[in-house]
C-alpha cells in the first residue's frame, strides 16, 4: 500500500479552515475543523466525541476518554498520549506523525486508511481490532497486542517490532518485509496470511521447526 502522511500543518487540505480549541473535551461533542494546538488534558472525557478535518499539534493527553470517539481526516503531530482509552473508537483517513501513544486501551477499534509515521507505540492494546490499509512506517512497536484482531493490507515499512503479539489475529495482505526486525513473541502463531521477507524466513526457522516438533542439531 502506498498512503502518505502530510508533513506540516499546511499540508492539510483543510488547514485554511481550522480555528483553534480553547477548553476541556467534552463527551458527545461535534468537532469540525478544530486545531488542538499544544498543552496537556489530563482525566478529560471526550467519549462518543466525533473529529473531522481536525489537527492536533504538540498536544499531551493523559488518561483521556475517547471510547467510541470517531477521527475522520484527523492529523496529529508531535503528540504524547499516555494511557488514553480509545477503546471502540473509529479511525478513517487520518495520521500520526511523530508521536508517542503509551499504555493506550485501543481494543475493539476500527482504523482504516491511517498512517503512523515516525512514532513509538508501547503497551498499546489493539486486541479484536480492524485494521484496513494501515501504515506503520519508521515506527517502533513494543508490546503492542493485536491478538484476535483483523489486519487487511498493512504494511510495516522501516519499523522496529518488539514482543508484538499476533496469536488469534486474522492476517490478509498484511506485509512485514519491510520490517526491521521481527520480535514476536508468540513465534508463528498468527502470521497465516502475512508475507514475509526470504531473510525473516530463516530467522524464524527455529520458531517454526519447534512448532512442528522438528529437533534441530548440529553435526
Amino acid at each position: 500500500m502506498s498512503r502518505s502522511a502530510p508533513e506540516q500543518l499546511t499540508d492539510l487540505p483543510y488547514a485554511d479552515l481550522l480555528r483553534p480549541h480553547t477548553g476541556p473535551l467534552r463527551s458527545d461533542e461535534r468537532y469540525d475543523t478544530v486545531h488542538f494546538d499544544g498543552g496537556e488534558h489530563t482525566d478529560e472525557s471526550g467519549a462518543g466525541a466525533a473529529f473531522l478535518e481536525c489537527a492536533f499539534t504538540g498536544v499531551a493527553l493523559n488518561g483521556v476518554k475517547l471510547r467510541q470517539a470517531r477521527f475522520n481526516e484527523v492529523w496529529v503531530q508531535a503528540g504524547r498520549w499516555v494511557a488514553c482509552d480509545l477503546s471502540d473508537s473509529e479511525w478513517q483517513d487520518s495520521s500520526f506523525v511523530g508521536g508517542v501513544l503509551a499504555g493506550v486501551a485501543g481494543y475493539g477499534s476500527a482504523l482504516r486508511r491511517v498512517v503512523f509515521r515516525g512514532c513509538k507505540l508501547e503497551a498499546v492494546n489493539l486486541r479484536s481490532a480492524v485494521l484496513r490499509d494501515v501504515v506503520f512506517e519508521d515506527c517502533l512497536l513494543r508490546d503492542v497486542d493485536f491478538g484476535e484482531a483483523k489486519l487487511t493490507g498493512v504494511s510495516f515499512p522501516g519499523s522496529t517490532l518488539e514482543e508484538v503479539r499476533l496469536r488469534g489475529a486474522t492476517l490478509s495482505k498484511t506485509d512485514l518485509r519491510g520490517a526491521v526486525r521481527l520480535g514476536l513473541p508468540d513465534g508463528h502463531q498468527g502470521l497465516r496470511g502475512a508475507v514475509i521477507s526470504s531473510t525473516q524466513l530463516l530467522e524464524l526457522a527455529p520458531q517454526f521447526a519447534q512448532a512442528l516438533g522438528i529437533d534441530v542439531k548440529g553435526r
